[in-house]
């Protein structure tokens, strides 16, 4: 791989491509039946590409670290990023294993069965990520989530902590037995409320439950913590405040949610890249407008929001 040291970035994603193929079915079918489907499709997804590419969208220069297959899905989905204006020179490609995969079927009902097979994406490891450490020095704002090898992870953060970048961790998938030291290397920790659940073992259903565990995930060592709450909004809690805020999100009539939380966590990542004296809290802010919007068109990535479709004031 070719390194481009002088390149500097505002926003560096280590994390997950993921191919969706969905099949829309008027009911999900039984073990061992087939049944006739009445529209399918191919979409970009991943936790780590939608999150860069929202921060892309936004006009950041962005790159994403992370491994596809050398097969159909790999080269669609780099030829997805250069479409997007996300710089592609880390992205690797192997022949060890296919491009990450979801096959997704969903019911009339808006229902769904899911099989994910995480592929290339688990192949990113800690010799890619020393190859790639000139541009994660360089960068403003690094984040990462648990789509790829949690160790792979942390150690992405640990990188961007020692060279003074600005972390945001995304635990997501979330896992119980999460290793402590990810809160320590995280400037900012953003989970939703199922997330925050999981990790702190407190039911988290609204905004109240939402700041006790704030104040939880908080006291395990990270800078900063914002639970997203869907339609509630956000609850945001630094280091320096001695409670949560709560941020609200604006009132819409949702078409398609998926994907909100990578919209509103690349949008953030834009925030702290080119505002990096700005509240967090008006970040966050900033951040439920641009997702309220993502949930307005179907599709994941197709219905991220660019510079051109938000208002000046969010600039």
């Amino acid at each position: 791989m070719k390194i481009m040291t002088e390149e500097a970035f505002d926003v560096v994603v280590v994390g997950s491509c993921m191919t969706d193929l969905v099949s829309q079915a008027p009911r999900l079918p039984k073990a061992g039946e087939t049944i006739h489907g009445h529209r399918f499709f191919i979409g970009f997804g991943g936790k780590g590409a939608n999150q860069c590419i929202q921060a892309a969208r936004m006009g950041v220069k962005t790159t994403m670290i992370c491994k596809v297959g050398k097969d159909f899905f790999g080269d669609n989905y780099i030829q997805n990023f250069k479409d997007n204006d996300v710089h592609t020179e880390f992205v690797r490609q192997t022949s060890e294993a296919a491009t990450g995969a979801a096959s997704i079927t969903v019911n009339d009902a808006g229902e769904n069965a899911i099989v994910i097979v995480a592929g290339a994406n688990m192949l990113l490891g800690k010799d890619e990520l020393q190859e790639v450490l000139p541009a994660i020095r360089r960068a403003k704002v690094l984040v990462c989530q648990l789509e790829i090898n949690s160790q792979t992870s942390f150690q992405a953060l640990q990188m961007a902590r020692e060279n003074k970048v600005k972390t945001i961790f995304n635990p997501a998938p979330a896992i119980p037995d999460l290793d402590s030291g990810f809160y320590k290397v995280s400037d900012v920790f953003c989970c939703n409320e199922s997330e925050a659940e999981l990790l702190t073992g407190s039911p988290v259903s609204n905004v109240d439950e939402a700041h006790g565990a704030a104040q939880e995930l908080l006291q395990r060592g990270c800078g900063a913590v914002i639970i997203t709450l869907g339609p509630q909004g956000c609850v945001v809690l630094t280091a320096k405040a001695s409670t949560a805020t709560h941020v609200p999100a604006p009132v819409v009539t949702p078409v398609d949610t998926t994907g909100a939380g990578d919209s509103f966590i690349g949008a953030l990542a834009f925030y702290m890249a080119r505002h990096p004296a700005m509240p967090l809290e008006e970040m966050a802010g900033r951040a439920n407008r641009v997702a309220a919007l993502s949930v307005g068109a179907a599709g994941t990535q197709t219905s991220f929001p660019f510079r051109r479709d938000l208002p000046d004031e969010l600039f």
